[in-house]
């Protein structure tokens, strides 16, 4: 149990707090408990020791340990630990009684190597792509949905990376926890608050000489401005992002901006230092009923020798398992190498389009996806396509 909230009498949600399968918990309408798995993913589960009453004892224990009031005049409660976060919101405002989420964020890294690929969460030849990427400093940004599992992932990945490489965490809400995980390696966490921003905090990264800045979830402008200004100085990031599939994450960054700036010049700066994207999916399996999380698509980004904007999908799995594979391009090929890491060029085998194997000459790879000059496609085109993340534009 999380050491702040230690003391805390959670009477029946206690068998859930320390079940590890277990990863959030929700209490709303009077009654209904739902629980969030790693297994089974959400299912209503029928606990009739978990009322109101326990509920508002529970709010009244955290508002007291916070420092915090929780009543009509106040009636919202954020309570955080070290492992732990609880959100409440009183009856004078959920007006079908308390409700209340709380959200473990256990440090330690769930997945393990062996685990996920016999549950087929990724392939062997991708992960060792990706483990590859992280020897050689690649900038990689894991989007999905919520409860996808981006942040396990990025553990995942971080887990991986040198330990002699500094890793400067920087997060609005703990859930990375390395410097628990990791406590003889070189890891400063920070963590954000309504008087140090993610910019003040970007700047006093950079005077502590990291190797890797771990930004928590991109969703806003000055997030965005962190993750291009991290690249841009020369230092390595991990992030996430909400996003529909990894090759929206470049436009999807764009639409959280705030200002107008020029969408191609903004973008190509992005695809010029963002190596990946990893795009994962979380679903219910129909057969089994329980929860499945895949590396569903990865993505390279970079610029070429004639300033076009490109991604190769390297890897995509669609929902029915169709796998179609690209040959990674030569501009990834080199960045590694550049990196002292060797990716032969047939580390990953192409695909067709019905998943069968087809030869590819080194560096060479085939880019299905749209690619239109700066002049062929109307400004406010461009800028509903950035919003909507459904179309993806590469300028030349």
């Amino acid at each position: 149990m999380d050491d702040l909230f230690g003391q805390i009498d959670f009477g029946s949600l206690d068998v859930y707090l320390k079940n590890d399968d277990v990863t959030d918990i929700s209490y709303t309408n009077n009654g209904q408990l739902w629980i969030k798995t790693l297994s089974k993913g959400i299912y209503r589960e029928e606990n009739k020791d978990v009322t109101n009453a326990l509920m508002e004892k529970i709010a009244f224990q955290c508002s007291n340990i916070m420092g915090k009031t929780f009543n009509s005049a106040s009636p919202f409660l954020d309570a955080e630990g070290s492992e732990i976060r609880l959100n409440f919101v009183h009856d004078s405002v959920a007006k079908n009684g308390i409700a209340c989420v709380i959200r473990k964020t256990p440090a330690k890294i769930r997945l393990q190597k062996e685990k996920i690929l016999a549950d087929n969460y990724i392939s062997l030849d991708i992960h060792e792509l990706l483990m590859k990427a992280i020897q050689g400093h690649c900038n990689i940004i894991v989007c999905g949905e919520t409860g996808s599992g981006k942040t396990e992932f990025v553990k995942y990945l971080a887990s991986k990376i040198r330990e002699n490489e500094k890793i400067i965490t920087v997060e609005d809400t703990l859930e990375l926890h390395l410097d628990k995980i990791f406590p003889e390696r070189d890891i400063v966490a920070m963590k954000t608050n309504n008087i140090v921003s993610y910019s003040d905090i970007l700047v006093t990264c950079m005077r502590q000489n990291p190797k890797w800045i771990l930004l928590s979830e991109v969703r806003s402008a000055e997030a965005v401005m962190a993750v291009r200004n991290s690249i841009s100085s020369g230092h390595y990031i991990l992030s996430t992002i909400h996003a529909d599939k990894a090759a929206s994450i470049p436009n999807r960054m764009y639409s959280l901006l705030e200002t107008n700036q020029d969408i191609e010049q903004f973008l190509k700066s992005i695809y010029r230092y963002i190596q990946l994207g990893v795009y994962i999916r979380g679903y219910q399996d129909p057969k089994t009923k329980s929860f499945k999380r895949e590396i569903a698509e990865v993505t390279e980004f970079y610029v070429d020798e004639d300033n076009n904007a490109v991604y190769n999908t390297i890897f995509r799995k669609s929902s029915t398992g169709k796998v179609i594979k690209k040959a990674p391009s030569k501009y990834l090929i080199d960045y590694l190498d550049a990196q002292g890491v060797t990716l032969e060029a047939d580390a990953i085998v192409p695909t067709d389009d019905e998943g069968n194997t087809k030869s590819s000459k080194s560096g060479e790879i085939e880019v299905n996806d749209a690619i239109a000059k700066n002049g062929g496609v109307q400004p406010a085109a461009v800028q509903n396509n950035a919003a909507n993340q459904t179309e993806e534009v590469l300028f030349m």
